[in-house]
């Protein structure tokens, strides 16, 4: 791994890429099982899941989170495995856009639904942290010249 990209911030984006693949992947299921999710009660988690805006289009929001949690998963796992940094420069917008999108989405659940599904609110933990640590690596690394530099 390249001396510019520290390790931690490459892993971690790995690790809650994976948390978050996994939680949308379980609504995902869910929503194609046609089961309940079990939630406490301090969240109504089939309230919001089953929502008119838990579908856009015939997709499942879930379905598309796990995609987006998939490619984000992958764009880092490609630089780890290649050290080719273009996959680098695709997840800071992937990850802006998936965090706006959340946004959104919590945005539904508190002021249109007026109900919260935890696992859809841990899924925009995920989403904003992937968001954090995007804009760690984009404002702290060096620029493409230095880059060039250090071939």
């Amino acid at each position: 791994m390249s001396k510019l990209i520290p390790k931690w911030l490459i892993w971690a984006i790995v690790a809650v890429a994976f948390l978050g693949f996994i939680d949308a992947s379980y609504l995902t299921l869910v929503h194609y099982m046609g089961a309940e999710l079990g939630c406490t009660e301090w969240g109504s988690c089939n309230e919001v899941t089953t929502s008119e805006y838990s579908v856009i289009f015939g997709i499942p929001m879930a379905l598309m989170g796990a995609l987006y949690y998939l490619a984000v998963l992958i764009l880092a796992l490609v630089y780890i495995d290649t050290k080719w940094k273009f996959p680098l420069k695709l997840i800071p917008i992937a990850t802006t856009f998936g965090f706006l999108f959340s946004l959104g989405l919590i945005y539904l659940q508190l002021f249109v639904i007026h109900a919260i599904c935890l696992y859809c609110m841990f899924s925009a933990g995920t989403s904003t942290i992937l968001f954090i640590l995007s804009m760690i690596y984009l404002f702290t690394r060096p620029s493409e010249q230095v880059d060039k530099l250090q071939v």
